[in-house]
């Protein structure tokens, strides 16, 4: 009997094919209630710290009182949300951290992909397991750590940086004084920090790479440039698809600790963010609706932004996230 039954130009399910899915699936769940149960604390730890605390994002439409709470606080609707559209911080703040984010896209995406395939082409030995270890090691140190490095290599009068281009008859620079330098300074020191550690990911989809075909490719010919723009590239496209796709998602969204931490005075026209505006306005000013509203606007950008990519790249690759 069909799954489908047409009457009165309706798709009706068969009852009994319905009893029997249910069935399956109960069944399926009985032999593998581990692994249910090795997923259900994650699943636990992002409904409780994920989901429910998307209830405070009423703030944004209120006038918040922590003496009142959420329930007796004044709503305001969009009122807080005019008032950002209308100060004079919003293109500023959109500029920069669209800047920055952009230019963290374009150097920062290519390189861990550039960086696995050529450890996918060196060969083992002491001097690659050095090489990987060493642009690995950044990723574990901590953002103040990171940042006190990168002032005290940048100092205009101790900074080892100064000391290099002083050789070669140049200046001490202010780099963080320097509005102009700030996204530069931000952006490379990212790189430093974390391109040998996003490269594992694309290593571990090299590794799938059947060795037939680059045999094949050897016999008739082929150069390792072609093997690997022929063969490897090929196979890791799902993955850097799926990745570009994450990191356009989240191309409003950047941690703000890295930018505190490298701010000050001088360069705040270029170093003011979204995510620093809020910290600001929200925590340090007690905003605490004001910084809601201005967070959500954030988030909802990306949200937009996470769609249209990956149904773009849907489009052009039938690769996405969903």
């Amino acid at each position: 009997m069909d799954a489908k039954l047409k009457l009165q130009g309706k798709a009706v399910v068969h009852p009994e094919l319905g009893e029997l899915n249910k069935r399956s699936k109960l069944k399926e769940f009985k032999n593998s209630w581990q692994l249910y149960l090795f997923v259900l604390p994650a699943f636990i730890s992002i409904f409780v710290f994920a989901y429910i605390p998307m209830y405070g994002v009423v703030m944004a439409f209120q006038n918040f009182r922590p003496a009142l709470g959420f329930f007796n606080s004044p709503w305001v609707g969009f009122d807080h949300f005019i008032r950002f559209f209308n100060s004079h911080h919003f293109w500023p703040l959109i500029r920069n951290t669209l800047h920055i984010n952009l230019y963290a896209l374009v150097i920062g995406f290519p390189l861990p992909i550039i960086l696995a395939l050529a450890f996918n082409e060196a060969k083992d030995g002491m001097f690659k397991k050095f090489i990987q270890t060493t642009t690995y090691a950044p990723h574990f140190i901590s953002v103040v750590v990171m940042s006190g490095m990168i002032i005290s290599f940048l100092s205009p009068t101790t900074g080892i940086i100064n000391h290099i281009l002083g050789f070669f008859g140049v200046g001490p620079i202010a780099f963080l004084q320097i509005p102009e330098w700030f996204s530069s300074v931000f952006v490379w020191s990212g790189v430093w920090q974390s391109t040998g550690w996003a490269s594992i990911i694309y290593l571990a989809a090299l590794a799938g790479v059947d060795p037939t075909l680059h045999e094949a490719a050897i016999v008739d010919g082929a150069s390792r440039i072609q093997r690997v723009w022929h063969i490897n590239l090929p196979t890791i496209k799902p993955t850097i698809i799926i990745l570009l796709i994450m990191n356009v998602g989240n191309l409003m969204a950047m941690g703000f600790e890295r930018v505190l931490l490298l701010q000050t005075p001088m360069n705040m026209t270029h170093s003011n963010v979204i995510a620093t505006y809020v910290y600001e306005v929200g925590l340090i000013g007690g905003q605490f609706s004001f910084a809601a509203a201005v967070g959500l606007f954030n988030s909802v950008i990306n949200a937009i932004l996470l769609i249209i990519v990956n149904r773009v790249a849907k489009k052009v690759s039938e690769v996405g996230l969903w």
